[in-house]
């Protein structure tokens, strides 16, 4: 058979070729991208980070070391009852003339640490929203889910987790470990005192809260740097405003997103916001700037 007679189709061959090729004629199995599958594949990008499990670890040592210590160090001030140059008593008075049980002490050694684990959490909020744009990754994202926001959310649900699962490990952990050092003096915790279980749950709750006020400022500026340094900023440096001298400036810190919300774990030292009260204000930072990033983040280009 002569090499043209051999490439000869047969009659619809081509036809049929042609139909193959026709992508309108196609029929491809595509599943839709859902909200469950979306949440799946972050979660999974999350844990596949190095970044991810060694910031989450070297938090909760820090934390519970950090706990230890204090409670360690209350054991030798001399001048707290139940120490090294007391015998023993049922009250200390701390700054300002305010009375407080031997047993807060625990509860002020086991919350003690979360002024640092905001710091962290703060950290890991923002590179959970910049890591993909500092990659090229966020490309891929928004082509697999073009209408954004279920990202948005998906990031949010994983924050959330990560947040509130870190902060209740850390509380339990620190609980644990500042029991036997402190018990001897008298000083552990009691949780029927007032305010104890508050600031327990309250320090997840305020973690988880900072954790996701620092992804929506990430997904605003999308630098990792840069967002980093404007969360911190708000967080550390713009409480210092409540320092100087002038009411109005005084009465405007106490509505910052820090020191509102740290009342859930600290308590209310005045009139102006109670605790839950405090952490709303804090709730509102969170909705503004998920809110403003779900914007930015449909009306912008990756």
């Amino acid at each position: 058979m002569s090499p043209d007679i051999k490439g000869t189709d047969r009659p619809g061959a081509a036809d049929q070729r042609g139909a193959g090729l026709n992508p309108g004629r196609q029929h491809l199995a595509v599943r839709p991208t859902s909200m469950w599958r979306t949440i799946r594949s972050e979660w999974l990008k999350f844990w596949t980070l190095p970044s991810s499990i060694w910031t989450i670890a070297v938090t909760i040592v820090v934390m519970l070391g950090l706990s230890a210590l204090m409670a360690w160090g209350f054991t030798f001030d001399p001048t707290s009852p139940g120490g090294p140059a007391d015998g023993g008593g049922a009250d200390v008075t701390m700054e300002g003339g305010e009375d407080f049980s031997l047993t807060s002490l625990g509860l002020v050694a086991i919350s003690f640490s979360y002024s640092v684990g905001q710091i962290v959490l703060a950290v890991l909020g923002v590179m959970v929203a910049t890591s993909e744009y500092a990659t090229g990754q966020i490309r891929s994202t928004l082509t697999a889910v073009p209408t954004r926001l279920p990202v948005l959310v998906a990031k949010v649900v994983i924050v959330i987790l990560v947040g509130l699962t870190l902060g209740a490990l850390a509380v339990a952990l620190s609980w644990l470990a500042t029991t036997p050092i402190l018990e001897p003096h008298g000083m552990q915790l009691d949780v029927s005192e007032e305010g104890a279980w508050r600031t327990l749950f309250g320090v997840p709750l305020y973690l988880s809260a900072i954790a996701l006020f620092s992804l929506g400022i990430g997904f605003l500026l999308r630098h990792t740097a840069g967002a980093i340094a404007a969360v911190l900023g708000i967080l550390l440096v713009l409480p210092i405003v409540g320092m100087i001298q002038i009411d109005w400036l005084q009465d405007l810190a106490l509505y910052l997103p820090a020191s509102a919300g740290e009342r859930l774990v600290m308590g209310a030292p005045d009139d102006v916001l109670t605790e839950w009260q405090g952490f709303a204000v804090l709730c509102g930072y969170v909705v503004v700037a998920l809110v403003l990033a779900g914007v930015l983040l449909r009306r912008r280009d990756a």
